[in-house]
């Protein structure tokens, strides 16, 4: 799934397709449909494939509005900005490069989703280390991590740290072959493959605290 080919630390959104950089998002439902953003020219960084998008909202069109969304490793932000678009009533978008997070952050105030939608320039394993206070819990989460960082393992142990719903879906997207592990209570709802990557849909359904 086309988001961004990083080099080695970056920790934007990994991709399958080269791309030079820069170019156009386009919102493909809801509020913003056929909206087009301008993506930031920075390497390797694109949005996520429309019809790779389309597949998953149609799988997630009873679980998006009213959503709170937590976007990690968020690129052009593109599956955040989807959800905000299909109703969604918040989005925590949280990306490392500051230039690209400025970009994504200037694209939700050209939508008009400023007050929906915030962007942390942060290191997304490190803030799910450091714990949910003030900001989760989350009923839809984005975890598409660079590839071949070994970071999705870690991610998804943190996200049970108090960052989800009983009931939350989680999508996480790896390259195609990588056996991830993820807790008894996440149910595989559906799987989608875009060239060397694969993308995994959850539904969480854990017991509430006592």
């Amino acid at each position: 799934m086309p988001r961004r080919r990083p080099p080695p630390r970056s920790h934007s959104r990994s991709g399958t397709h080269s791309s030079k950089g820069g170019g156009r998002l386009r919102i493909i439902g809801g509020e913003f449909r056929r909206r087009l953003l301008p993506v930031l020219d920075s390497p390797g960084l694109r949005p996520t494939p429309d019809r790779v998008r389309e597949t998953l909202f149609n799988w997630l069109t009873a679980a998006t509005p009213g959503a709170r969304v937590l976007d990690l490793f968020a690129g052009t932000g593109a599956l955040g900005l989807e959800a905000l678009s299909r109703g969604a009533t918040e989005a925590l978008f949280v990306e490392r490069d500051a230039r690209v997070a400025q970009a994504l952050g200037d694209n939700l105030q050209t939508l008009g989703a400023g007050e929906r939608g915030t962007v942390r320039s942060a290191d997304a394993l490190e803030l799910l280390v450091a714990g949910p206070t003030g900001l989760g819990p989350f009923s839809l989460v984005f975890l598409d991590p660079p590839f071949r960082q070994g970071l999705a393992t870690p991610c998804i142990e943190r996200l049970e740290q108090g960052w989800l719903t009983t009931d939350a879906w989680i999508y996480v997207e790896t390259e195609t072959g990588l056996d991830i592990e993820v807790p008894e209570s996440w149910s595989l709802h559906r799987e989608v493959r875009a060239g060397d990557s694969t993308g995994r849909l959850y539904r969480r359904q854990a017991k509430p605290a006592a």
